[in-house]
């Protein structure tokens, strides 16, 4: 995950925790809304969420129309972290790690975590359909986005990476393509997928969300990279990501490219 450092778009990250503040009361049964709503907020942030928005909004759209699936990407990488780091004292931490990445607190037991995490998830998809509003015509959208995210977080996205990472944790050095791999399913895909439904959800073309989606590609790449020490191979993709803002000269860039200015 990205750590703190790497933030960018801090009003809209803000405006999204607002959003899921109301929508994530303290409220009884306190033992599942308690260890949810910390575990929400105290996991780390990134990028993904706020590029959805900022991806909605260059496309001509409104952030509100892209608030639940903002929100549903920062669940959904919330329950991610909290299943990678179960506070378990036994865990095999990496023998290499450049950039140690931050815990949550241990406020919880490991099994609380577990279930937490695995609440969160159906909790995101939750949000997302619930944003379906006939009157709006935005169906076809929201279902296009619930299976853009679907997929990035599932077996072939998130999950793969996490199942590569463990194969490469504990390993005295860790080879640069392995971590690529890695890095592309995760921040890589993460990042493609939040600006792809930002986009979708902003009534963008075809030709929009695809631009889009090969652009937050390369910002995760960058984002990731750095996180894991490959800093010569971060100046190739901010070179891509411009490449694809190329497609949009006749737009204001500004605020979109401020993505890659890590």
């Amino acid at each position: 995950m990205v750590g703190a450092v790497l933030i960018n778009g801090g009003k809209s990250t803000a405006d999204i925790e607002a959003h899921l503040k109301q929508t994530i009361p303290m409220k009884e049964p306190l033992v599942v809304f308690e260890p949810m709503n910390h575990l929400v907020f105290a996991s780390p942030r990134t990028t993904v969420p706020a590029l959805c928005l900022a991806a909605c909004e260059f496309v001509g759209g409104q952030r509100h129309q892209a608030m639940a699936a903002a929100s549903a990407l920062l669940l959904l990488q919330a329950a991610t972290y909290t299943h990678e780091h179960l506070p378990l004292t036994d865990k095999p931490r990496p023998m290499l790690e450049p950039e140690p990445e931050p815990m949550i607190p241990r406020a919880f037991s490991p099994d609380i975590h577990l279930m937490t995490g695995d609440g969160i998830v159906p909790f995101g998809f939750e949000l997302l359909a619930r944003s379906d509003d006939p009157a709006q015509g935005n169906s076809e959208r929201i279902l296009r986005v619930i299976i853009e995210i679907s997929r990035s977080v599932g077996s072939v996205g998130v999950i793969d990476a996490q199942y590569r990472k463990t194969q490469s944790d504990g390993r005295e050095c860790r080879h640069v393509e392995s971590i690529k791999r890695v890095v592309e399913k995760n921040e890589g895909g993460l990042h493609a997928c939040g600006a792809a439904c930002g986009a979708v959800l902003g009534s963008g073309s075809e030709e929009d969300i695809e631009r889009l989606r090969k652009y937050g590609f390369y910002v995760g790449m960058i984002q990731g990279m750095l996180l894991n020490g490959l800093r010569e191979e971060v100046e190739e993709a901010r070179n891509l990501a411009l490449i694809e803002l190329q497609f949009f000269k006749d737009r204001d860039i500004d605020a979109i490219s401020s993505f890659i200015n890590v």
